[in-house]
């Protein structure tokens, strides 16, 4: 093969290749064409952004349509990207989904604030069915939503019945450290009080990935005064609620840090399983502010972090020998758990993992896993090229 056949070789594979991005500059508009020159090459189905909060929402929003034309580019904000090479803040990522291995299809789900839950399953059933199959191919649905409006759980109550049996996975868009707005990308336009429901078809092998660092101790609390829609919890055991969560953890009220909800966070147990409850500050009352839903009469068990590290590399090492090696982990990891490694010094270490194991992704607000809305995990989906790739039937890996 000459050397001009073997560069259209090439330009024709990387047409249908899941590829990513990342641009680091700081304006919007050189942000985007920087991006849209790296996944220029692929014919791309739709194309999925992770942008720094950073960057002003109008001209971002019109750059990716000028750049992108009439390629759909979906996405959010963020509290950090996940980058090809590993975590970085301040970016625009993105990946573009390959069209001859990819089919799409998003709707917004705006007013996210007033949500029902029987106008959801209506929603989901319909979109669905709109949807339809591809045969031999299979499905999953990506949910992106608002992370303030605290409406998740009301979100996975409606869709986990009404995609069934297609999985759901996704986050909840961030806004750095600040905690004040968050946007999705729909069409041109950043949305916030709004959530963006994406489904994907796909001959690619795929896997769910769900996984945390903490394990159950001896240590017991029930709720017994809450807030569930501000998601305050003002006593614990009857007593003031950061001063009990202080007792069960060994410190006092003045030494609770994001360290210690971090490493010492409040775990549920549900359906045999443990999932993370993580709060986010003490309030003035001594209540406390969690970032998932609580309710009254709920079993709080006080969790023990494990080191991230080391158990980082060992769901990749497990996830490789069962599967191979993925071609992209689009991740949805908690910002509590970069917030950890940065505590801990373990931000490189945990950073250089991600990028060795082709994560793309960013850090959230929150995950959603099926039905559950769960803090300080990590979630995500790992993609294998198909095995036959003259054939179109793809396998969804368990």
């Amino acid at each position: 093969m000459n050397v001009l056949s073997r560069l259209w070789t090439i330009a024709a594979e990387r047409r249908n290749e899941l590829v990513s991005g990342v641009s680091r500059k700081t304006n919007a508009v050189e942000a985007v064409e920087d991006l849209a020159a790296q996944l220029k090459d692929v014919d791309a189905a739709v194309v999925l952004i992770f942008a720094s909060p950073h960057f002003d929402k109008d001209k971002l929003a019109d750059a990716l349509t000028q750049n992108f034309g009439a390629t759909p580019v979906i996405g959010c904000t963020t509290a950090g990207e996940i980058t090809p090479l590993g975590y970085e803040t301040g970016t625009l990522t993105g990946v573009a989904f390959p069209r001859l291995h990819f089919r799409f299809s998003s709707r917004l789900i705006t007013n996210l604030s007033r949500f029902s839950i029987d106008d959801g399953l209506r929603f989901c059933r319909e979109f669905v069915s709109d949807f339809g199959e591809t045969p031999g191919w299979n499905s999953l649905a990506i949910l992106l939503t608002d992370g303030m409006c605290r409406q998740e759980e009301a979100l996975l109550s409606a869709m986990e019945p009404g995609l069934a049996p297609i999985p759901i996975l996704g986050g909840s868009a961030g806004d750095g450290l600040d905690f004040k707005q968050t946007f999705v990308l729909h069409e041109g336009k950043f949305h916030s009080d709004a959530a963006l429901l994406t489904l994907l078809a796909t001959n690619f092998r795929f896997t769910e990935l769900r996984f945390d660092h903490f394990l159950p101790t001896e240590q017991r609390m029930v709720v017994t005064d809450a807030d569930p829609g501000r998601r305050l919890v003002r006593e614990i055991n009857a007593e003031p609620a950061a001063v009990e969560y202080a007792r069960a953890v060994g410190c006092s009220v003045d030494e609770l840090s994001p360290f210690v909800f971090a490493t010492r966070p409040t775990l549920v147990r549900v359906g045999g399983k443990y999932h993370v409850r993580a709060i986010q500050k003490v309030e003035p009352d001594d209540g406390l502010s969690f970032l998932c839903a609580i309710d009254e009469g709920l079993v709080m068990t006080v969790g023990q972090a494990q080191d991230i590290v080391a158990h980082l590399d060992r769901e990749f090492t497990g996830l490789k020998a069962k599967h191979g090696q993925p071609t992209l982990v689009l991740g949805f990891d908690c910002m509590l758990r970069r917030l950890e490694s940065e505590l801990l010094k373990k931000y490189n270490a945990v950073s250089e993992l991600l990028r060795q194991n082709r994560v793309i992704g960013f850090s959230t607000y929150g995950e959603q896993y099926h039905g559950m809305h769960v803090n300080q995990t990590f979630v995500g989906v790992a993609f294998f090229d198909p095995e036959n790739e003259e054939e179109t039937g793809g396998e969804r890996e368990k």
